[in-house]
């Protein structure tokens, strides 16, 4: 049965096949995944034809297009489209090719200052709104092929949320606010709009784009991956809670009441600890304000929780510097510290009033390649000027100025997982129904995608 929202129509008869054969494509069995998802080309170019063709993905950031005029180029497989700021509170989205013979109009970011879009081959000319405003030599061309509506530049659904602007190559995608519940209905209540990027930074790692995006779907790996965080404490793979969600969405945080210490454990000192590991290891959730304010905790003798000291104290000291943190209600505040996925490929990882946001997807047409970024957002005070971000990189995943050490961590693993997938007789994943039911929920949502013509 088609999903609500995709395009109704038969089954395809290939895909079905390719779904329900074991050594090929399809899922095997409930927790089970098939090597050849990460590897075939012919599952890329499915994926390519019916996933990213009708999928609402995040394109770029809101600050990035500050003016109107401005523009950001969103690459997916080889599909290139321009995200145009076409009013102060409107953006466009529109098909990267004239509508002469095809040159691509911008690459990049940057501005058509004369709030005109100008083809660099002939001169052919657009208003922000896509409607053609200029044909060079227009007396040379048969008037049958200059119908406004043939010269207008293609525009695609986009649609704006948590300081994104999303886009969609179907023109006739369900509504955004569908594809994104119910993920959205728990960020909204941490300021994710408000957030604006410290940093933006890039890599390039030889693995699938799912594969890479599946590393942050659990927490369980922090134990060896990651040892650093688990402050030599016992290991616990039941501190975090796990939920699988319509859309082919998950997430997962800390279990409220699993964060009992061995006795004579100072949990002043753990937060303290852990915090300084994040801030360090990722620049990103826990800032150096935070972490200030959590070690102003040692020897304060104010009554109340670590927890609800911890967070009096990051809410003063962003109040002391002029930022106006969301409202402080306790079910929203156990959000912080936890990992939300969006499909197909967006994640956010909120704390503190900041953020971590991770995209993978393919690098052009390689089936295992693909580009991963980063950004560290947070809410900026209230008087802030925050510049138009621009990306770093595309850094080396193993380039130790570029990155802190948890990523560093991270993309070891997962370079190493793409290799390992070649190893002779190696056919499946095999997944843990407990910790790892968020990659499933994301492969069976990829599949309603391919096998709905």
């Amino acid at each position: 049965m088609a999903q609500r929202g995709h395009r109704p129509g038969k089954v395809d008869r290939e895909v079905t096949a390719h779904a329900a054969n074991a050594d090929n494509h399809g899922l095997t069995g409930p927790w089970s995944i098939p090597s050849a998802r990460y590897l075939s080309r012919e599952f890329f170019d499915l994926e390519a034809d019916r996933l990213w063709s009708r999928a609402w993905q995040m394109a770029c950031r809101l600050e990035e297009i500050p003016s109107v005029g401005d523009f950001s180029e969103y690459s997916i497989c080889d599909k290139s489209v321009l995200v145009v700021r076409t009013g102060p509170d409107t953006v466009k989205a529109f098909g990267n090719a004239c509508r002469h013979r095809a040159t691509q109009l911008a690459t990049g970011v940057g501005g058509f200052e004369t709030g005109q879009i100008v083809c660099p081959f002939h001169g052919w000319r657009w208003d922000l709104e896509g409607r053609n405003t200029y044909v060079h030599a227009e007396a040379g061309f048969d008037p049958i092929c200059l119908q406004p509506e043939d010269t207008a530049l293609r525009q695609f659904p986009t649609g704006c949320w948590g300081g994104c602007v999303f886009v969609n190559l179907d023109p006739c995608a369900r509504p955004l606010e569908e594809a994104l519940h119910p993920i959205s209905t728990f960020l909204e209540p941490l300021d994710i709009g408000r957030m604006r990027v410290r940093w933006w930074k890039a890599t390039v790692l030889e693995a699938n784009w799912k594969l890479t995006q599946e590393a942050f779907m659990e927490g369980f790996h922090v134990m060896q991956t990651h040892p650093q965080l688990s402050l030599d404490l016992p290991d616990d793979p039941d501190a975090q809670e796990y939920w699988s969600h319509p859309n082919g969405q998950s997430h997962f945080q800390n279990r409220p009441g699993r964060s009992q210490l061995p006795a004579g454990i100072d949990p002043v000192e753990v937060a303290i600890e852990s915090s300084r590991l994040l801030c360090e290891g990722l620049d990103a959730m826990t800032l150096p304000r935070d972490l200030k304010a959590i070690e102003g905790l040692r020897g304060d003798s104010t009554s109340g929780s670590v927890g609800r000291r911890l967070v009096s104290a990051v809410y003063a000291a962003a109040a002391a510097e002029g930022v106006t943190l969301p409202a402080p209600d306790p079910e929203a505040l156990g959000r912080w510290g936890g990992v939300f996925f969006l499909f197909p490929n967006l994640f956010v990882l909120p704390q503190y009033g900041n953020a971590l946001m991770y995209r993978s997807r393919p690098n052009g047409r390689d089936p295992e390649s693909c580009l991963f970024e980063l950004w560290s957002v947070t809410i900026p005070s209230d008087d802030a000027d925050t510049p138009r971000p621009t990306m770093g990189g595309p850094f080396s995943p193993t380039d130790q100025d570029a990155w802190p050490a948890i990523p560093l961590q991270d993309f070891s693993n997962i370079e190493r997982q793409q290799r390992g997938l070649h190893s002779p007789g190696f056919r499946n994943l095999r997944l843990s129904e407990r910790y790892e039911a968020g990659i499933m929920n994301m492969h069976r949502e990829l599949d309603r995608y391919l096998t709905t013509e």
